[in-house]
């Protein structure tokens, strides 16, 4: 997913992952910014348009959902903000994070648990023989 979403995009497509499926109405209702009812239309057939909605009909009124999951969109999201602003370096993208944010102690042990399971899965991994 090479795609990006803008901001009121991602508006509502929050909207539609954390719903059922959803009439214009139903998801301009649901948001937390006024927008004009045609306006969330246009972000709707839009998003349907890049892939990332689909609808069904009901009659005259089309229900709209998410296509594509909220975890897929926030990893692509991830992948290109840490390409576009670290280089493509992941450690320094969580360098940043670690020096620059204020982190309590509970979610430092947690990111201490991630980095020791994946050690140690990548332990257990077979080394496979280069040619």
């Amino acid at each position: 997913m090479q795609q990006s979403l803008g901001e009121r995009e991602l508006d509502v497509m929050s909207v539609l992952w954390r719903g059922t499926p959803s009439t214009v109405a139903e998801v301009r209702e649901a948001l937390a910014v006024p927008l004009a009812y045609n306006t969330v239309l246009t972000i709707l057939r839009n998003l349907e348009a890049k892939g990332f909605v689909r609808h069904t009909a009901e009659g005259r009124t089309f229900r709209y959902s998410a296509a594509v999951s909220e975890q897929a969109v926030r990893g692509s999201a991830v992948k290109r903000l840490v390409r576009k602003f670290f280089g493509g370096s992941t450690l320094g993208a969580m360098a940043h994070l670690v020096e620059n944010e204020k982190l309590s102690e509970s979610e430092i042990r947690y990111l201490q648990e991630l980095i020791d399971d994946h050690a140690a899965r990548s332990a257990r991994k077979p080394k496979g023989r280069k040619p």
